[in-house]
């Protein structure tokens, strides 16, 4: 199959034709037709499919248990209402690439696998890259139990009864020990490419990011009989961290969003008793981070206090930065400047990835496809087709470099 069949046949799965955005959550109706969809490239080429203990889709060509291995590949989940391209283009152009090496009469001197990781995005349970996080045991099989979705259902309720078994999940260290090298390719999450003219980079490191959950309560009351001055709103106080939050990246030039918000009763005619917001922030250095974190909280506890409201402040993940290993970044880039005088550029991202979390684990290394808009999480995320088609020219050399006799 063509890069573009595929991407055709896998479009509409989990699409929402209201947003045109996509809900490809994990352990879902979406979820399963995109799993489906995966073994069912797999198994067209004659690949050894196979799903470990995290639920984790894996497809091989050669025995892994040979020993280092070269994987790539990304994730088909998605954020509510996200683009199309976060994480299948890394799937569609592994599939991709594999053809294409296959018409070059490659020779492999060791096993070639490509994965597609479960709840990368964290949309359902809050954590993003719970399959690969689990795999590389920087989740335990109790704080994944834990994880709940908005509406009561727990991690291991979701996955049995997806047809999983959720007793069985865990750190999976013989599997990652058979990969010599992870190369993820993805749609760039910003602008660089673009404006430099490029269509493929290389990344250099992901900026240490986490979430954290601010909680304000307050007192509910009527609406339209409390008087202001006798009022505990905690929205006031959210709505005023919102701005901090704003000014204190905006100072540190780096990122920090509110972008999740539950209010309780959530009445239009009630004051909230308690409202709860989730803060993701990023930023190059972890100094930069603390200070942009610091400053929000403490502004947050400011206002909370001028309002007569109490605070709770969570951290509920947090990845330090990643540098990804320079020697296979290296090789990356004399792969792919090899007989030509063009250089690849190398670039950070603010955006987490599986390959960040197993980077920890195994020699990890990244690809980008230009994004001309910048845009990612929303359905306006695109990537032109010249541009998804040089992507896989450049995975595929970068996988003969890797992986040939």
């Amino acid at each position: 199959m063509t890069f573009h069949s595929m991407w055709a046949e896998l479009l509409p799965i989990g699409r929402s034709s209201a947003s045109g955005g996509y809900r490809r959550y994990a352990w879902t109706g979406a979820d399963a037709e995109c799993r489906d969809w995966f073994r069912a490239q797999a198994e067209a080429r004659g690949l050894a499919y196979e799903v470990d203990r995290n639920g984790n889709q894996w497809a091989w060509l050669g025995d892994p248990a040979q020993g280092d291995a070269v994987v790539t590949g990304s994730h088909l989940d998605s954020v509510p209402d996200g683009g199309a391209f976060d994480g299948p283009l890394g799937v569609v152009s592994s599939f991709a690439a594999l053809d294409e090496l296959r018409g070059r009469d490659v020779r492999f001197g060791k096993p070639l696998g490509i994965v597609n990781f479960g709840d990368e995005e964290g949309a359902r349970f809050g954590l993003a890259c719970v399959g690969s996080r689990l795999a590389a045991g920087q989740l335990t099989v109790e704080q994944a139990h834990r994880l709940t979705d908005g509406d009561g259902i727990t991690l291991p309720q979701a996955m049995e009864a997806a047809g999983y078994d959720p007793e069985a999940i865990g750190p999976d260290p013989e599997r990652l020990a058979r990969i010599g090298a992870f190369v993820e390719l993805h749609v760039e999450q910003g602008r660089a490419l673009d404006l430099s003219g490029d269509q493929v980079g290389i990344a250099s490191a992901i900026w240490p990011h986490g979430r954290w959950r601010f909680d304000f309560r307050g007192e509910a009351n009527h609406a339209g009989t409390t008087r202001l001055a006798d009022r505990r709103d905690p929205m006031l106080s959210y709505a005023e961290t919102v701005l901090a939050a704003r000014r204190e990246a905006r100072l540190a030039d780096a990122v920090a969003t509110f972008g999740k918000i539950a209010v309780e009763p959530n009445g239009v005619n009630a004051i909230p008793s308690l409202v709860r917001g989730w803060l993701d922030s990023r930023a190059a250095d972890q100094h930069t981070l603390d200070t942009v974190v610091t400053g929000i909280q403490q502004a947050a506890r400011e206002y909370a206090d001028a309002h007569g409201v109490d605070l709770d402040v969570v951290r509920e993940s947090f990845t330090p930065v990643v540098e990804f290993d320079h020697a296979l970044r290296d090789e990356l880039a004399r792969i792919l400047g090899k007989d030509t005088d063009l250089k690849v550029p190398v670039l950070g991202t603010g955006a987490g990835h599986d390959a960040g979390i197993l980077s920890g684990t195994i020699p990890t290394a990244m690809l980008f496809v230009r994004n001309p808009t910048g845009v990612s999480h929303s359905p306006a995320e695109f990537a032109a087709e010249d541009d998804c088609v040089a992507g896989v020219t450049a995975l595929a050399d970068v996988l003969e470099g890797l992986a040939r006799t």
